[in-house]
């Protein structure tokens, strides 16, 4: 998709469930590579893009961001769901290459207008989308739809 300085973003595959793990424990998610190559392949085959920066090794970020129609929307709606960047790589403009190619993806589908849902999130991710252009509009809710055990 996008070329920089060794720097590709490219659509995600199961076959980089090991980077990805590396990743993700990098910035303290830990997934069972397994687990993890279970999800990317559900992911795929949802509508949305998973994309990663791709450089010398493992991944050096990923965004996640899906689509789908709204009755009080004329066209569809993106949701970013994920956003990391090895913390190691921060400030090198990764995040921004995402997303520019995260919205690209977006508005080729058909999109209107991208959402990034931040409850909980730290200050760097509010401060970076709102440097990036997003507005903050209102508040997310969540609930379990299963018991908790």
């Amino acid at each position: 998709m996008s070329n920089r300085y060794g720097l590709s973003i490219r659509t995600a595959q199961v076959g980089d469930a090991d980077g990805l793990a590396e990743l993700l424990s990098k910035v303290g998610v830990t997934v069972p590579k397994d687990r993890l190559a279970q999800r990317l392949a559900s992911m795929l085959d949802q509508p949305g893009a998973l994309l990663i920066a791709d450089e010398w090794g493992p991944p050096s970020g990923v965004i996640a961001v899906h689509w789908h129609a709204m009755l009080t929307a004329d066209l569809k709606i993106g949701a970013i769901s994920t956003l990391f960047v090895d913390p190691e790589r921060r400030r090198n403009g990764i995040a921004r290459l995402l997303l520019k190619s995260a919205a690209q993806a977006a508005r080729s589908a058909g999109c209107g207008e991208l959402l990034v849902e931040t409850p909980g999130a730290a200050d760097d991710l509010r401060a970076f989308c709102l440097a990036t252009g997003f507005e903050q509009s209102g508040e997310t809710f969540a609930r379990a739809l299963r018991k908790r055990a």
